[in-house]
């Protein structure tokens, strides 16, 4: 059959529809394949344990594999810049902690700006310290703590995750804020430091709340207090630092974000299937069991707070003159 100027002109449109369709229909079928969730630390800890539990979780709702893919090293900015190297596509995402807000200020030729180089999506989780001492400690409160390592100065030992690491930092600032003197002793992980603390090696330690809990709840180890602005649930009658040093608020802040230039509708959508799994009882259920809490935010105030964070470990930093390991 003969092909009119009405028909030609009715091709040549359908043509052009379909050669201008895989951008539009790439983004807004996002995801279509396998989404990579990079986590700068290594298998095993509460940041990838979480990681994996979102990413199951997120898999089942959008109805794609989220693959975790731990690339640690640096302080967890090995993962950081690869993260920033990908495309913007929403196929490569980061699982980021306010570690790398303080790494801002320790690391000074760092090859990429965590405030500008990143796209906040949302935040995640919340997970305080909790100073923790033995049993036989002579200090039962955060007022005795204080009151002994000032009459005690240099002789009180604390344990941290590592240089730089949120654990380091945190008891630095309580430092700065007190006025004591505490000698930093600092290991490759939670494991390592708490095997020391129960063996009288260290006197506290500034850790993160999951990995102490059980020797807290079995009674191997002393709670002072916990770092978070609001007592944790799972240790209720546990005081905050702030309930007797005015101002003090310290935890591992975690959320989810992509590369400069994610695509708004990717932010849009991501964020609010990470909000509506959060929201979720199960879920809160199984981040209460790792002594987290969900941190609930909109990409802007997620955005926000790291910004708040970076600037918050700066003065910390230059306060304790640290310095990369």
């Amino acid at each position: 059959m003969p092909i009119t100027r009405r028909g030609a002109s009715r091709l040549l449109s359908g043509a052009a529809l379909a050669l201008a369709a895989p951008g539009s229909r790439a983004q807004s079928a996002w995801p279509d394949h396998p989404v990579h969730l990079v986590v700068t630390f290594i298998a095993g800890g509460a940041n990838d344990i979480i990681a994996r539990l979102l990413g199951q979780r997120l898999s089942e709702r959008l109805g794609q594999q989220f693959i975790i893919d731990n690339r640690a090293g640096a302080g967890g900015n090995v993962g950081t810049e690869y993260a920033v190297r990908q495309p913007p596509d929403g196929y490569t995402l980061l699982q980021l902690s306010n570690a790398a807000a303080a790494n801002a200020s320790l690391y000074p030729n760092l090859g990429f700006n965590l405030l500008t180089d990143l796209t906040p999506v949302a935040g995640v989780y919340d997970v305080p310290f909790v100073v923790v001492v033995r049993p036989d400690f002579p200090a039962s409160t955060m007022a005795e703590f204080i009151a002994h390592a000032k009459a005690h100065p240099g002789a009180v030992k604390h344990g941290s995750g590592g240089v730089g690491s949120v654990s380091h930092i945190s008891a630095e600032l309580f430092k700065m804020m007190t006025g004591v003197d505490m000698i930093h002793v600092p290991y490759r992980g939670s494991p390592a430091e708490l095997g020391d603390l129960l063996g009288g090696r260290i006197e506290c330690a500034f850790d993160p709340l999951p990995t102490s809990l059980p020797y807290v709840l079995d009674g191997r180890l002393k709670a002072i207090a916990v770092t978070s602005g609001k007592r944790a649930p799972s240790l209720p009658n546990v005081p905050t630092v702030g309930e007797t040093l005015a101002g003090y608020s310290a935890s591992s802040l975690t959320g989810t974000v992509g590369p400069k230039g994610l695509p708004s509708a990717v932010v849009a959508r991501l964020s609010g299937e990470i909000n509506a799994t959060l929201a979720e009882p199960a879920f809160q259920e199984k981040l209460a069991g790792l002594g987290a809490t969900p941190l609930i935010l909109t990409p802007e105030g997620f955005g926000k707070l790291m910004a708040e964070e970076t600037e918050k470990w700066a003065k910390v930093v230059k306060f304790a003159n640290i310095k990369p390991e």
